[in-house]
This record gives C-alpha cells, sequence and structure tokens, in this order.
C-alpha cells in the first residue's frame, strides 16, 4: 500500500484523505496545513459539507489525526522544502493547497523524503485526467498533475458528448 502524505487541509485535501481511508489503497501517513489547527481538522473531516458524516472515528491525539485509530503524523508547515515527509514514511505528496503548481514547486516536496508528488493545474507538469489520457501515465515521472476538479468533472462529460465512446488512445487532451 503507499503511503501517502497530504500537503493543504482544505476541502480537497480532506476528501483525498477520505477517499484513502475509503478505498483502502493509500495510507495517509501525514498531513500538512500550516493554517488550520488539529482540533478544527477532526471538526471538518468527521462532517463533510457536502459528503456528509464521515463513517468511522476521527480524533485528534497526542499531536496526531487518528482516524479509525490509524495516526497520520501533522506537520504546521508553509515550504514545502521544510516538511520531514520522510520522518513519518511519506512516499508520495498529493500537493492540494492550490499553491505550489509547478514542478519546481511541488518537487520542493521531495527534499522532505518522497519520491513523487502531484501538483494542482500546472502550466509545466505532465496533467493526466481519469477517462481522458490516463493511459498515457508513464511511472517514471516524478511530478504528475490530476488538472483541475472542474477539468476531472467535465473532461469525460464532455468526450461523451462529443459521441465518442471513450477517448482516442493517447489523446493529450479532453
Amino acid at each position: 500500500m503507499v503511503k501517502v502524505g497530504g500537503n493543504g487541509f482544505g476541502h480537497i485535501g480532506c476528501l483525498v484523505t477520505r477517499a484513502a481511508f475509503t478505498s483502502g489503497k493509500a495510507d495517509v501517513v501525514a498531513i500538512d496545513d500550516p493554517f488550520i489547527d488539529l482540533n478544527y481538522m477532526v471538526y471538518m473531516f468527521q462532517d463533510d459539507y457536502t459528503h456528509g458524516k464521515f463513517k468511522g472515528t476521527v480524533k485528534a491525539e497526542n499531536g496526531k489525526l487518528i482516524i479509525n485509530r490509524k495516526a497520520s503524523t501533522v506537520f504546521q508547515e508553509g515550504d514545502p522544502a521544510n516538511i520531514k515527509w520522510g520522518e513519518a514514511g511519506t512516499e508520495y505528496v498529493v500537493e492540494s493547497t492550490g499553491v505550489f503548481t509547478t514542478m519546481e514547486n511541488a518537487g520542493a516536496h521531495m527534499t522532505g523524503g518522497p519520491n513523487r508528488s502531484s501538483s494542482p493545474p500546472s502550466a509545466n507538469a505532465p496533467m493526466f485526467v481519469m477517462g481522458v489520457n490516463y493511459d498515457m501515465y508513464d511511472n517514471s515521472l516524478k511530478i504528475v498533475s490530476n488538472a483541475s476538479c472542474t477539468t476531472n468533472c467535465l473532461a469525460p462529460v464532455e468526450i461523451r458528448a462529443a459521441g465518442a465512446a471513450s477517448p482516442a488512445p493517447g489523446r493529450p487532451h479532453g
């Protein structure tokens, strides 16, 4: 199971963490957000205004966020280069602040230990969207973008509306 760290614990960061716990395919070992208090993280996570109550347990204990008895280290560092992701065992960072959008900025996470990072919509990171061009993903890439929330919502719909049963292989854009 991949060990994930989340940078930013706003709505997207919470949803990524929820998805990891719900799917059981990723282990969230660390969360960084310099602007959100640990107790507020608990509040935000357990009662999402769109998706409702989390069907599990959430609490703060000894400076960690405990979800379903699984502890995640909490950092409150503003500079990605200073986050000690490696101390928590993080292998992959999901950048969900919307701030570190270039390969250079998102890549700063890797100085703290992980060997891969994602970026929000980026001018220079390779971008992949499920249902559009995910088949072009290359596992050797260290930094990738999953596009924007709007793109992820509308691109597959647009492809269907245009009459394509599925995107053409290698199609770079939706």
